[in-house]
C-alpha cells in the first residue's frame, strides 16, 4: 500500500510508494510505518523546516509495531516500550518508567503522549498527565486529543480533561455500540458497530455534524484539528468540517474507491491504499 496526501509541499519518499501498514498525522508533520517496522517522517507545507528534529526518526525507533505524532513530536512503540523524540515543550518525549515496558499501542494530537498498556492501563505524559480510574484498566483503545483524551471501555467512550466546548460530555449513542474512536483540536468521533459516525465538541466548520452519509457503511474515523474524515467500506473517503484552501478536495480518482485507512492532520488528510 502507498501513501496519498492533501495539501502537503514536501515531497513523499519514495519508499512509501509500497509497503506502508501504518500512518500517524501530528501539527507538523506525518509519520508512516511500513510493513517491515521501518518508520519514516514528512513535513506538512505549512512546516517545510525541521522545527524540533521531528524529522529524523532515530535509529532506535526503527521496527515499530505502533506510531503516533504529535504537534512536533513523535512516538514508537518499540519492543514494547516507547521510543519518543522530537519538541519537548511540555516534557511529551520524557517516557514515564510505566510506559517503557508492556504497551500495545501510543496517540498523541499535540502537545501530551498516550500509551496504552497490555494488561488495558492508560499511561499519560506531557502537558496533560491525568488518568481517570475509568481508564485504569479494561481499555481496549486510546485517542488524544487537543488538551482531552478518548477510550475505549466496554463498547463505550471515557473521556476526560479541559471541556471547554464539550468535548469531554460523551453523547449516549457513544456510551455503547462503539468500535472506534478519534480525538481531534476539540472535536470527538466514535464509530458504531452499525457503521454510524457520532460526534460531539466544538461544531467550528460544522466538525461536530457529521453529513448524512456518514450514518451507515463507515470502516474508519479520524478527527483532526480543523476537519473530520470517514472511510466507507468501499474505500471512499468522506471529509466535513474546515474546507479552505483544498483540504476537503478529494478527486474521486485516488480518493473515490480502493482507500484502505485515512486520517486527518492540520489541514491535511493522508490516505492508504
Amino acid at each position: 500500500m502507498q501513501v496519498w496526501v492533501t495539501s502537503v509541499t514536501n515531497p513523499i519518499p519514495p519508499a512509501l510508494s509500497s509497503g506502508v501498514a501504518e500512518v500517524a498525522v501530528g501539527g507538523v508533520h506525518f509519520l508512516a510505518r511500513k510493513e517491515d517496522g521501518s518508520v519514516h517522517a514528512v513535513g506538512t507545507r505549512y512546516y517545510v523546516r525541521d522545527l524540533y528534529g521531528e524529522k529524523v526518526v532515530p535509529e532506535q525507533a526503527q521496527g515499530a509495531t505502533a506510531i503516533a505524532a504529535g504537534w512536533g513530536h513523535s512516538l514508537a512503540v518499540v519492543g514494547g516500550g516507547v521510543v519518543a523524540w522530537g519538541n519537548d515543550w511540555f516534557g511529551q518525549t520524557d517516557v514515564p518508567e510505566a510506559a517503557r515496558s508492556g504497551v500495545v499501542d501510543v496517540s498523541s494530537l499535540a502537545f501530551h503522549s498516550l500509551a496504552l498498556k497490555s494488561d488495558g492501563g492508560v499511561v499519560s505524559w506531557g502537558l496533560r498527565d491525568d488518568v481517570p480510574p475509568e481508564a485504569s484498566s479494561g481499555v481496549t483503545a486510546i485517542a488524544a486529543g487537543g488538551d482531552f483524551n478518548l477510550a475505549l471501555k466496554d463498547g463505550g467512550v471515557v473521556a476526560w480533561g479541559i471541556n471547554t466546548v464539550g468535548q469531554t460530555d460523551v453523547p449516549p449513542e457513544a456510551r455503547s455500540g462503539v468500535v472506534a474512536i478519534s480525538a481531534g483540536w476539540s472535536t470527538a468521533l466514535a464509530l458504531k458497530a452499525d457503521g454510524s459516525v457520532v460526534a460531539w465538541g466544538s461544531n467550528k466548520f460544522g466538525r461536530a455534524t457529521p453529513p448524512a452519509t456518514t450514518a451507515s457503511g463507515i470502516v474508519a474515523v479520524s478527527a483532526g484539528w480543523q476537519h473530520n474524515v470517514a472511510l466507507t467500506s468501499t474505500g471512499r473517503v468522506i471529509g466535513w468540517g474546515y474546507n479552505r484552501e483544498t483540504v476537503l478536495s478529494y478527486p474521486a480518482a485516488t480518493w473515490g474507491s480502493g482507500v484502505q485507512d485515512v486520517v486527518a492532520g492540520d489541514r491535511y488528510t493522508v490516505a492508504i491504499r
